[in-house]
């Protein structure tokens, strides 16, 4: 048990932080935390003063996986749909998202974490997909994410031995996108989530969603994605407003609004034919 909510949620200058708080058990997740997850993305994705997400654990962990014990009365296929939302509207999320990974991210709990678009550790960061050591294969996505960050080999390298590496291992691979001292980890974090959410709100969750397609679809595919987005930030005030500041020598201040005038109804002009 942890003291106060299983996830703790704190809101900063358009950057929503996600606290998974079960320090005792390394922020282990059981299905009251996936749950809170589960709705957490969901609220953070309709909610449009939030324009950048943090995830990251309490007490010294990310977290160690999910809680085998805590579960042991979940039917297994409603556990593992539950596993699957969560995976999915963290994907799916319109807005940017950073894991902060501090000790242990572990089987699910390292799965999370790619599951954001960053990922930020320390040098005392570890990680293991740690499935088959628990006569377990992949889950919360890994077995779709793996392969597509480090290509098929590492991807079986990583899951059938099961092995324990460290941050710098994990930044070769392309597994951890930056390495931080354990001192500087909360500015640095704080600060590229800010720069993210002083992006323009409408294009970057058009891009993250064309990346994220991509990886699946044909070059004609991709370009007629791109032109459909194009299409949608232009009728934003994003656009102008860069235009503008550039031409101004000032930062943009982007807000996601709608550019596009309101179409002008005219009054209805009686029938010659009707009285």
């Amino acid at each position: 048990m942890s003291n106060g909510p299983v996830l703790i949620i704190d809101d900063r200058d358009g950057v929503r932080t996600l606290t998974l708080n079960r320090p005792r058990r390394r922020n282990a997740i059981d299905m009251e935390l996936w749950a809170a997850l589960r709705d957490a993305f969901d609220a953070a994705g309709n909610d449009p003063e939030v324009r950048a997400l943090v995830l990251t654990g309490a007490g010294g962990a990310f977290s160690s996986g999910g809680d085998l014990a805590g579960s042991a009365d979940t039917h297994p296929v409603r556990k593992l749909k539950m596993l699957g939302d969560v995976a999915l509207r963290l994907h799916e999320l319109p807005i940017p998202t950073v894991a902060k990974v501090t000790g242990v991210a572990v089987g699910a709990g390292w799965n999370l974490a790619l599951g954001c678009d960053f990922v930020v550790a320390t040098p005392s960061s570890t990680f293991s997909q740690i499935f088959a050591k628990r006569g377990l294969s992949l889950d919360l996505g890994g077995s779709w994410l793996l392969p597509k960050l480090v290509g098929l080999q590492q991807a079986k390298r990583l899951a059938l031995l099961a092995e324990t590496i460290d941050a710098e291992q994990a930044r070769a691979l392309n597994l951890v996108t930056w390495v931080v001292p354990d001192n500087e980890i909360d500015r640095f974090v704080l600060d590229l989530a800010q720069r993210l959410a002083a992006g323009p709100p409408v294009a970057l969750a058009q891009t993250k969603a064309l990346l994220n397609e991509g990886a699946d679809r044909t070059l004609r595919d991709a370009l007629a994605g791109e032109g459909r987005a194009q299409l949608v930030n232009f009728a934003t005030v994003d656009a102008p407003e860069a235009y503008a500041a550039f031409a101004d020598r000032r930062e943009p201040q982007f807000t996601g609004g709608w550019g596009v005038p309101r179409a002008t109804i005219p009054a209805r002009v009686p029938s010659p034919n009707r009285p």
